[in-house]
């Protein structure tokens, strides 16, 4: 069985990243990005957070509240950065 107790503490940047593909997948639908392109990049990208994640969670336990925090506010940047493009702004 799998110990996921190592990383509790990233709970949070594991709900709100999730989210926050969401929401630039839906940026890139409505830019008319190829799918193939964006879907090919997006599972990249998560096979690559995926590995970071499981290898650099012992190196980067010590640092989990500052990882958190700084994760947090880059995601509510790139939050309110796609919802001021969406309506224009």
């Amino acid at each position: 069985m799998i110990d996921l107790k190592p990383y509790a503490p990233f709970t949070g940047l594991l709900i709100f990243g999730n989210i926050e593909n969401l929401i630039l997948a839906s940026q890139g639908a409505v830019a008319h990005v190829n799918p193939f392109t964006l879907g090919g990049l997006s599972i990249l990208a998560v096979i690559i957070w995926l590995l970071l994640g499981t290898y650099g969670t012992k190196i980067a336990i010590k640092y989990a509240d500052y990882i958190e925090i700084f994760g947090g506010v880059a995601i509510i940047i790139l939050g309110v950065e796609s919802m001021l493009e969406a309506m224009g702004l």
